[in-house]
């Protein structure tokens, strides 16, 4: 018994001296690795990021939760919601969120349609293929302030483009960013010229990488161009439609330069006004930095909406 007992100890110790001895070698493998040893490089940058980028989201949500006016330094004694129930409670507001779901959803579905229209017609090897693809294509290196200021002038009721063309057809000319019920249209017409282009490529990319055998086996099975290209290679496009969408709502809700471009000031067309507007507004015109602050909160929560699913999409797919 004596013997039995002085030897589990002894086994204990040797199990335990073990596990410090391999603690030991992780901590200095992890020390001696190029992550650690990289760190002076991006360590410093990485922390100014991460005060200047989510330091300043964080303080955003924070202000939201006060009455800070910009006057005064602001009180955190009295947290509550009542710039989030005075948003939800204003018509400005749900008329700008309307907005912004409006030119969501039109913008990235009509850019995904024409880009894919686009990319079929390239990918059949139409006669100047690079010429046409270089034309649709450039529109997307353009500012948003330059877009602005082209479209202004094609838009302009006295000598625009989109004028003359109306009035040599014998009809009235018509003003697209005076009027409420054609501003979000115009406006909306405008960055799916800016914008489709990008889908074109994404589209063709994905097009580009299908076998031709499918398109053999296809005809030999009788099936039509567009039958084939509907039931067979368009579903093969989900990753591209998927990508090029949340890139074009991205664009969607970056909209905000664009809409400044046109009028030079916070409040744009009648018709037009989007969260990222009313926030701007709200805040730097008006002086409500709390209430700005809230609706910048909910626009992030709305981006945050967008992204969200398709990081945990790309995760399940294994590219993340």
């Amino acid at each position: 018994m004596a013997t039995r007992d002085t030897t589990e100890p002894t086994n204990q110790s040797v199990v335990s001296t073990d596990e410090v001895v391999d603690w030991k070698t992780k901590l200095r493998y992890f020390l001696n690795s190029d992550f650690v040893r990289s760190s002076p490089y991006w360590g410093i940058p990485f922390i100014l990021m991460g005060i200047a980028v989510y330091g300043g989201i964080g303080y955003n949500i924070v202000i939201s939760f006060t009455d800070y006016s910009g006057l005064q330094p602001p009180s955190f004694s009295g947290l509550d919601l009542e710039m989030y129930r005075t948003a939800l409670a204003s018509g400005a507001f749900r008329e700008a969120a309307i907005n912004n779901f409006v030119l969501l959803v039109s913008f990235t579905a009509i850019s995904l349609i024409l880009g894919l229209f686009l990319a079929i017609l390239l990918d059949h090897g139409i006669r100047y293929k690079n010429k046409v693809q270089t034309i649709y294509l450039l529109p997307m290196a353009l500012s948003f302030v330059v877009t602005a200021q082209l479209w202004l002038w094609m838009f302009n009721p006295d000598s625009g483009v989109l004028t003359v063309i109306v009035t040599t057809f014998g009809f009235d000319p018509i003003d697209w960013l005076g009027n409420p019920r054609l501003a979000l249209p115009a406006v909306i017409f405008a960055l799916v010229w800016q914008f489709s282009g990008y889908a074109m490529v994404v589209y063709l990319a994905g097009l580009q990488s299908i076998p031709d055998d499918q398109f053999e086996a296809a005809k030999v099975d009788g099936a039509s161009t567009i039958r084939t290209y509907l039931r067979i290679i368009v579903p093969q496009l989900k990753e591209s439609s998927v990508s090029a969408a949340v890139v074009l709502m991205v664009f969607a809700l970056k909209a905000f330069t664009f809409l400044y471009s046109l009028v030079g000031q916070y409040r744009p067309p009648n018709g037009t006004d989007i969260l990222a507007t009313l926030m701007v507004r709200q805040a730097f015109k008006f002086g409500k930095w709390a209430y700005g602050a809230a609706i910048a909160t909910m626009l992030l929560l709305l981006a945050l909406s967008v992204i969200a699913p398709y990081l945990a999409y790309q995760y399940r797919q294994g590219s993340l």
